[in-house]
């Protein structure tokens, strides 16, 4: 190995110094990813051997790391994955909810309309969602989450692998309760089950999807069995009250 490409030098070196490697390091992360990426390609096409590391997790899956794996696959660059520490799927484990099928989402948008927008596209899938956030957004997050997915089973763990590692199981409006009284620091992961097969999902935000469908040309008709399959909902009940409701 002839040089490191780390996420943070300053953290990475402190892995580095306790297992005694010494080997020169260079930072891509954020904005410098895209600049240290085309260095990093020519390192490569002149035999270098690097290394792809990132502080916490999997480059790559929401760490830095993408933009580099993309332009060794454009130039036939060989690259070896070494398996590793992955936030997503330790979660998965610790949740308690199925993980035969699951959707794996990241970061949500931190604005609100959006984020809530997300969230309801989200909520009608049947498999189990995996989201990541930030300490400053997680209460806010939930409550979003408390106000689309209802009652449904959650998840949520805090510095997984970590030395304050907590797993917290149960509803979201339980969760934010006990989450509510204890200290609010670090990484969360929240796993959210899917769509129960007795779920029905509010008729106003079938109608929502109706309406702008219709706006894209789709005929009425077609508009309304389109989402009453994929809602669960009477396609004459929801034709009906698309007559009331969109012009």
């Amino acid at each position: 190995m002839d040089l490191i490409a780390a996420e943070d030098t300053r953290h990475s070196l402190k892995l580095l110094n306790h297992y005694g490697i010494s080997k020169p390091m260079i930072s891509y992360w954020g904005e410098r990813e895209r600049v240290r990426s085309e260095e990093i390609i020519r390192k490569l096409q002149a035999g270098k051997t690097v290394a792809l590391i990132s502080d916490a997790g999997t480059p790559g899956i929401s760490d830095p790391g993408a933009v580099v794996v993309r332009k060794a696959i454009e130039e036939n660059i060989r690259m070896v994955p070494v398996p590793g520490p992955s936030a997503l799927i330790a979660a998965l484990s610790l949740s308690g909810l199925p993980t035969e099928v699951f959707t794996f989402i990241g970061f949500l948008p931190p604005k609100k309309a959006m984020r809530q927008k997300v969230l309801r596209d989200l909520s009608l899938g049947k498999s189990t969602l995996v989201f990541y956030e930030a300490p400053h957004r997680i209460m806010e997050t939930l409550t979003d989450m408390e106000l689309t997915f209802t009652d449904r089973k959650a998840a949520l763990i805090k510095e997984i692998t970590k030395i304050h590692e907590e797993v917290l199981r149960g509803s979201i409006s339980e969760i934010i309760g006990m989450l509510g009284k204890t200290k609010i620091a670090g990484e969360y992961v929240i796993i959210m089950e899917g769509r129960p097969e007795s779920s029905k999902v509010a008729v106003d935000d079938a109608l929502e999807e109706i309406a702008s469908l219709m706006k894209k040309g789709l005929r009425r008709k077609e508009a309304v069995k389109k989402i009453a399959t994929e809602y669960g909902l009477s396609s004459k009940e929801l034709y009906g009250q698309s007559l009331d409701k969109i012009p």
